[in-house]
């Protein structure tokens, strides 16, 4: 299929690329349908890709793995909660994280608290709220993401 977004243009999305939240993701539950999307020219190892909705193609959210930034991330969460992104193992589950990047770049922030759960063997997601833990809506990652590249 091909969309028109906001940030890459006009691109084509694979139909095994789309990944399919159930119930919607928070704050939006009429947009089902994404795609995991990133700058070709870094590669899926860069830090920030976008979650961008296949429903509403002006909408693209940035996301991250959240181990980049906390390497101890391992939240609990209940199974009932990820039913929806059919059978999770350890071997196909992707956690993302939304980013906030405001303009003083110097306060952007992760949201720890509402990870995507991505089951990559059958393209279905969801996003949970975590509810044990310490995990903050806006974990500052600034500091962290120039001291990871002071030391490459």
């Amino acid at each position: 299929m091909r969309i028109e977004t906001k940030i890459f243009g006009e691109i084509e999305i694979a139909d095994d690329k789309v990944i399919t939240f159930e119930n919607g993701i928070i704050g939006f539950p009429e947009l089902k349908r994404f795609a995991l999307l990133h700058d070709e020219d870094k590669g899926t190892d860069v830090g920030i890709r976008f979650l961008q909705s296949l429903d509403e193609p002006a909408f693209a959210m940035p996301v991250m793995d959240p181990l980049i930034v906390k390497p101890d991330y391992d939240p609990e969460v209940d199974d009932l909660l990820l039913s929806s992104a059919g059978h999770i193992t350890p071997e196909n589950i992707l956690v993302l994280v939304t980013v906030t990047v405001p303009g003083d770049l110097k306060k952007m922030s992760v949201n720890l608290q509402g990870p995507f759960v991505i089951n990559v063997e059958e393209h279905k997601a969801c996003q949970v709220i975590v509810e044990k833990g310490d995990y903050p809506v806006k974990f500052p990652i600034y500091d962290i993401l120039q001291a990871g590249k002071a030391g490459e």
